[in-house]
């Protein structure tokens, strides 16, 4: 992957966005210019962020329906205002308030939203697969906030992008995600966006959190310990452990857990002096990030929140086709 710093940010926003999907469902299959352009608008959007008056004009008279049938604090929020800095009408659809609570089929949800004739629907959904079939169905544009333990190729974007304005070019660098990949949709993205931008995803767990036939299906490898990695590691992405996932326990303890795969200050010191920490968030403190480490100055974990809103703004601008003005 070629520096995004190289591309003419005027030009890129300018550029014919053609060759951007009409959905974004996954991140298996994203062109490296596809995300390139992703990233030099999100650049942009994230100067928008820090101005005091923090609006565009951008997607005036256009509609977003989030519709979240899990629940989720920092993706929706994310999306909502993303979506009203750019100066669309956003509204929020929860399940647990809507027919869907009263036996109503996602199909027939679907068709109920599609005749409102939104721009754009953003759907969270515990079944994988629920956007692809949404997408279907829908005359507008969709996007994937996270599917089951599928996908969440928003939060990949965000966590490239990220990556890439902390230690540059991704091609070659090594990024180690370390907990839960059995059940991380994060994870799923992840590894499929950071293969195809040319890094090596090392992911380390116990074997009991590594899905099955997990070397076939994805593209990285598998190590049973992080201290083994840890010194050649460029970014280390801790994942959250997905207890409500879980059918049962697949690990002693919390602090057994802590103490073989946990980010202390300890493993965060022998880290190279360029290396980051992320997180996706929610943390769990303590089990697999200790506080110090949390808040310390290696970890980026407010930086992905920040670059989320300003992803999205950019992923509206694409799919929408937003004035380049």
């Amino acid at each position: 992957m070629k520096p995004v710093s190289l591309i003419d940010p005027k030009a890129a926003l300018r550029s014919d966005r053609s060759g951007w999907p009409r959905h974004l469902l996954s991140c298996d299959g994203l062109s490296i210019e596809a995300v390139e352009q992703l990233f030099v608008a999100a650049r942009e959007m994230r100067l928008v962020g820090r101005r005091r008056v923090k609006k565009l004009p951008t997607l005036r008279g256009r509609t977003i329906i989030n519709v979240f049938f899990e629940n989720s604090t920092r993706t929706r929020v994310s999306f909502e205002l993303a979506g009203k800095r750019m100066g669309a009408d956003v509204i929020n659809f929860s399940a647990s308030g809507s027919s869907a609570s009263k036996g109503e089929t996602l199909g027939d949800t679907a068709r109920t939203l599609d005749a409102m004739n939104p721009d754009l629907i953003v759907v969270r959904h515990g079944a994988g697969g629920a956007p692809w079939f949404l997408a279907e169905r829908l005359s507008c544009s969709v996007v994937n906030a996270g599917d089951g333990i599928n996908e969440h190729p928003t939060q990949a974007l965000l966590d490239a992008f990220t990556l890439s304005e902390h230690i540059g070019d991704l091609n070659g660098k090594r990024v180690v995600i370390v907990g839960d990949i059995a059940h991380s949709r994060v994870a799923r993205s992840n590894i499929h966006l950071l293969n195809t931008l040319g890094a090596e995803v090392i992911c380390v767990a116990p074997r009991t959190m590594i899905p099955a036939g997990f070397t076939d299906a994805l593209p990285a490898t598998w190590h049973p310990c992080l201290d083994d990695l840890i010194e050649t590691a460029d970014a280390v992405m801790m994942l959250r452990i997905q207890r409500e996932r879980m059918k049962q326990s697949l690990f002693p303890q919390d602090r057994e857990y802590s103490i073989r795969f946990g980010m202390n200050p300890e493993r965060a010191a022998r880290l190279p002096e360029h290396a980051i920490i992320m997180h996706p968030g929610p943390i769990n403190r303590g089990v697999e990030i200790d506080p110090a480490v949390a808040d310390g100055r290696r970890a980026v974990i407010l930086d992905q929140v920040e670059n989320g809103v300003a992803l999205r703004m950019a992923i509206g601008f694409l799919l929408l086709g937003g004035s380049g003005e």
